[in-house]
């Protein structure tokens, strides 16, 4: 994450880290590009927002 600012950074560890059942299950999921190839993120920065999921 160069150039991200640090807050940001634990923030979104924070959030990856406190997931709910449903948000675990989904994630099984989309990680490794088993849906269509497409390569998912969590808990992406958007602005002042965190996305839980990015494609």
């Amino acid at each position: 994450m160069r150039g991200t600012q640090p807050w940001r950074t634990n923030r979104a560890r924070t959030l990856r880290s406190a997931t709910t059942s449903a948000e675990d299950l989904l994630w099984q999921r989309l990680r490794n590009r088993q849906l269509g190839g497409l390569k998912f993120v969590r808990q992406f920065s958007i602005g002042p927002y965190f996305a839980d999921f990015a494609c």
